[in-house]
């Protein structure tokens, strides 16, 4: 498929088969560091630390988890101490080889790596509690960042300017973002979410955070699962910046893209629909895919 480019502003607008229209909206150019939905996850619980007393912020991930990277960013930026909580307790020794821990390391980042198995229990009162000794009071944001502060944030993605679409598609990986996408729809639009992740399990967090049924969860375009790739997958993205000059990651944004694409030379569109898919962001884990990648001796992204 051809992109045949039209910009403005936040909006990019393509002409594609059959009539549909998409169009972009890069949330990703909000801040170059705090980008895309991380940004609206965070906007009011930054607010509700700085009302609370509070100037540390702490946090979960993986070793390349764009809400580290955000979280330490937003640290650095707005004045808060970061500490995070790594998944993986190999890692410690290596931060200077991982470009999202390096990163974030170089915002302020405090690290304290653990086991696979201790993280599994990260929501336990006990592990809790044992943190809050470890690290006296701080201000708890979960692994991604979804709360009801984050959805809060993530309803102010959509304006009113973006009511006239029939369709508003976004990437899922913990449910957040979509929740408060379709909380600011009305109820004529439909909303479509690409899971990253195996399965249909997202589909009751979802129900849990949103009253609406206007929503769809498409669980297709996965690849594997989460920060699971292809040659496939990587040429798309690849080809999708030649041509239109916009970057995606290959965690959530792209595999949304592919899906997309997909389903319109597929039909699942009608004719002369309007599609609004949204940038989520993302683009700080491409240094690190490509790292492993490279070892693999497979196609990087461009």
């Amino acid at each position: 498929m051809n992109f045949k480019l039209n910009s403005s502003n936040q909006l990019v607008v393509f002409s594609l088969i059959k009539g549909v229209t998409l169009t972009i909206k890069r949330e990703d150019e909000i801040h170059p560091y705090i980008s895309g939905n991380k940004y609206r996850k965070l906007k009011y619980n930054l607010l509700a630390a700085k009302e609370q007393g509070l100037n540390t912020l702490l946090t979960f991930g993986g070793a390349y988890s764009n809400h580290i990277a955000a979280t330490a960013s937003a640290g650095l930026e707005f004045g808060f101490k970061t500490i995070g909580i790594i998944r993986g307790d190999e890692l410690a020794g290596k931060v200077a080889e991982n470009p999202t821990l390096s990163f974030a390391q170089k915002c302020g980042m405090e690290f304290k790596f653990i086991s696979r198995e201790a993280y599994r229990e990260k929501s336990s009162p006990e592990f809790i509690t044992n943190l809050k000794n470890k690290f006296s009071d701080f201000y708890l944001l979960p692994e991604g960042g979804t709360n009801d502060l984050a959805i809060k944030g993530c309803e102010e993605i959509l304006t009113k300017k973006d009511k006239d679409f029939d369709y508003i598609c976004t990437p899922v990986g913990t449910g957040g973002t979509i929740a408060g996408i379709i909380n600011a729809t009305s109820s004529i639009q439909k909303v479509l979410g690409f899971s990253s992740l195996k399965g249909d399990f997202l589909k009751k967090e979802i129900a849990k955070r949103t009253s609406k049924n206007n929503w769809s969860l498409i669980t297709d375009y996965h690849f594997g699962g989460y920060g699971k790739t292809s040659n496939e997958l990587i040429a798309f993205i690849n080809k999708f910046k030649e041509e239109t000059n916009i970057p995606l990651d290959p965690v959530y944004t792209g595999k949304m893209l592919f899906g997309l694409v997909d389903l319109i030379q597929k039909d699942y569109f009608k004719k002369e629909s309007e599609i609004l898919a949204i940038h989520t962001g993302g683009l700080q884990g491409i240094d690190g895919m490509n790292k492993r990648l490279k070892q693999k001796g497979l196609v990087t992204i461009k």
